[in-house]
């Protein structure tokens, strides 16, 4: 059975967002912005949980199953098999939940950051702009969702620039700029000329050192005091998947699915970000190959390879 709500009632719902790291954290800033735009579109009632640890999670997932949502927006890495439980128990409320696994029973959809497209399309341009064929790439966690653009970004340099080479590093942790930014002088220190900054901080590091670099989930030339540093980003965008969700919740038809492709970008889940300051420095064939490239993708003739397993350095 799908799952909604119908007549006077379909015209606004009330959505949570539970999120593990501040709002302000890049990832989870992607989903409450996509959220927040539904709520001022007078979409929805949204209301929201930060800072909440996976200890408590699941608690406060169930305090919301209680309060009258219809959709629960959020994060299940750390409890994927307990969360999947409450949506179990509450089989008439709707489930979008980042997840690494598969969807579950008749309401638990999964999604998560497959933006490893744009990330090619950046190691196209960063594998054309290095002038020591040393790249590197700082990292949270080396898990499947890093893992991917990771991979992408080496792919694409490598496609243009076989002799490049790679220094990557994993901070174990979400969110320390200090920590991330001292990786990514290590790396500066051992002939690194161009930057990718999954995490914040990196971007910081490349402009005291004078060097490139390049955004991850957000437009970090804007948004991370990134000009005249940030070359481009790979952008993540959760409008797409939420607003299916939402209209698939009103339509009394939402059932489980992979949202994988609706954070692709095919769907708009995902693009490249503009080239702002940067677009006269670029050179014209690596732009011309971006442009190849993302007009194959978003055609289906070209497909990015996914590869989840930890990156290494190759020098």
């Amino acid at each position: 059975m799908a799952l909604g709500v119908s007549g006077a009632h379909a015209a606004t719902i009330k959505v949570a967002g539970i999120y593990t790291q501040p709002i302000q954290q890049k990832w989870d800033a992607r989903l409450h912005q996509a959220l927040v735009a539904s709520k001022d579109a007078g979409e929805i009632e949204y209301v929201f949980s930060e800072k909440v640890s996976n200890t408590d999670y699941i608690r406060v997932l169930r305090e919301y199953c209680e309060s009258g949502v219809k959709l629960i927006v959020g994060e299940a890495f750390g409890i994927s098999k307990e969360a999947r439980k409450v949506a179990d128990e509450y089989p008439e409320i709707a489930f979008l939940m980042g997840d690494p696994f598969d969807k579950h029973g008749k309401n638990f959809s999964v999604f998560d950051n497959f933006i490893h497209e744009p990330c090619y399309l950046m190691g196209i341009l960063a594998g054309s702009m290095t002038k020591t064929n040393k790249i590197g790439l700082v990292g949270g966690y080396p898990i499947g969702e890093v893992n991917r653009l990771f991979h992408a970004f080496i792919n694409g340099a490598k496609s243009v620039n076989p002799d490049v080479q790679f220094k990557v590093n994993f901070i174990g942790s979400w969110y320390d700029p200090p920590k991330a930014k001292e990786a990514a002088f290590a790396q500066v220190e051992a002939g690194v000329d161009i930057l990718y900054a999954e995490r914040a901080g990196v971007v910081d590091a490349a402009r005291e050192k004078g060097i490139l670099a390049f955004g991850n989930v957000n437009d970090m030339n804007k948004e991370e005091n990134g000009k005249d540093v940030v070359v481009a980003s790979a952008l993540w965008h959760m409008e797409s998947a939420i607003n299916n969700a939402i209209a698939q919740v009103k339509a009394g038809t939402f059932a489980a699915e992979n949202y994988k492709e609706w954070t692709m970008m095919q769907k708009g889940g995902a693009s490249l970000s503009p080239y702002y300051e940067f677009d006269s420095k670029i050179p014209a064939d690596a732009k011309a190959s971006v442009e190849k490239i993302k007009a194959d993708i978003l055609s289906g003739a070209y497909v990015v390879e996914i590869n989840d397993e930890e990156p290494k350095s190759t020098y």
